[in-house]
């Protein structure tokens, strides 16, 4: 799930420059969509309970975007949006978008132990120097990705708000 929903996000709001740059903005994207993830997930029976039923793809993603037609042409080649996690995506998008969101998330994660992450491990999504924020200009562009994030932007504040323990 977290590589489909990483993948989504890269082809949404691709990376701007070569190889080094779509390396960059990836990484961006995958620490912003673990934190999510983990934060949406926060035991290993909510992330079992998840694979079993899967996540609920990108179709309400795709028409946002506007991308729906894309998983029609081939399915077989866009089968991975099958296990794209709208939630996680939309939590991924307020990350990348407000820093302040972003280190309460990871905070979060620091306090439920050292097994559900770092600040170090999460650096380019909390620190991006200015290469990063090169490469993923339109991944952290506020404006872009507010139609995505305002999705499910409620959940993620009551989810951090409450203070609730997480479990790793």
């Amino acid at each position: 799930m977290i590589a489909a929903t990483t993948q989504w996000l890269m082809c949404a709001y691709p990376a701007s420059g070569g190889a080094l740059a779509s390396a960059l903005c990836e990484a961006q994207a995958r620490q912003a969509v673990t934190v999510a993830a983990r934060l949406r997930y926060p035991t290993a029976m909510d992330a079992g309970l998840m694979a079993m039923s899967g996540p609920g793809g990108s179709g309400r993603l795709d028409w946002i975007t506007g991308a729906e037609g894309t998983a029609a042409a081939d399915p077989d080649e866009y089968a991975w949006r099958t296990w794209v996690d709208e939630v996680v995506t939309s939590w991924a998008a307020c990350l990348l978008t407000d820093p302040e969101l972003a280190a309460q998330a990871v905070v979060a994660l620091a306090e439920a132990g050292p097994a559900a992450g770092t600040p170090v491990e999460f650096r380019r999504l909390l620190e991006p120097d200015e290469r990063d924020r090169r490469a993923a200009a339109l991944l952290r562009h506020p404006d872009l990705l507010a139609p995505v994030a305002e999705l499910h932007l409620d959940q993620l504040i009551d989810r951090l708000g409450r203070g609730q323990a997480l479990v790793a």
